[in-house]
């Protein structure tokens, strides 16, 4: 079985980031969606809201797993025999940490990082610029999922 994973903190979950995850779930038997753990950093969102939501905008992939994990993405990989991890590429300045990251993960532990040039539509996107937009009243409702919009429209008149 082709394993490979889709890591990131998922603050909340983009267009981007599931344009990412559906074209890794056509490329291997089983994708795992691994949600990063810092407890040094406030989310807008709980990791169990962030995985619910992520859930339920991936529910139509049948090969996609949801996680949460702390630590070592390569141990994450290790654990369930995954050999490769696939990020999404929106730039020039992506790459040169993402190639960073990658040789240490692969001097860690082997493990191969693939990279996937973003759709052009989401080159721009990331969860932070999101929730800036999204906090200062800009309609971000072609960015996110309708799930996720709602949450974070929910999230945002709460606080």
């Amino acid at each position: 079985m082709r394993r490979a994973v889709c890591p990131g903190s998922f603050d909340p979950i983009t267009n981007g980031h599931l344009d990412i995850i559906s074209r890794a779930s056509r490329l291997y038997d089983e994708v795992y969606v691994a949600v990063m753990i810092n407890k040094a950093k406030k989310g807008l969102f709980e990791v169990d809201e962030r995985l619910d939501l992520i859930r339920q905008v991936t529910a139509e992939y049948e090969n996609v797993r949801i996680e949460a994990f702390h630590g070592l993405l390569v141990d994450f990989c290790k654990q369930r025999d995954i050999p490769a991890i696939v990020k999404g590429l929106r730039a020039v300045s992506d790459f040169d940490y993402e190639l960073q990251m990658a040789q240490m993960n692969n001097g860690l532990s082997g493990v191969e990082t693939l990279f996937v040039p973003t759709n052009p539509t989401y080159s721009f996107l990331s969860s932070s610029l999101v929730k800036e937009v999204a906090t200062w009243g800009g309609d971000v409702s072609h960015l996110v999922p309708p799930v996720v919009l709602e949450a974070l429209n929910k999230r945002l008149r709460r606080d």
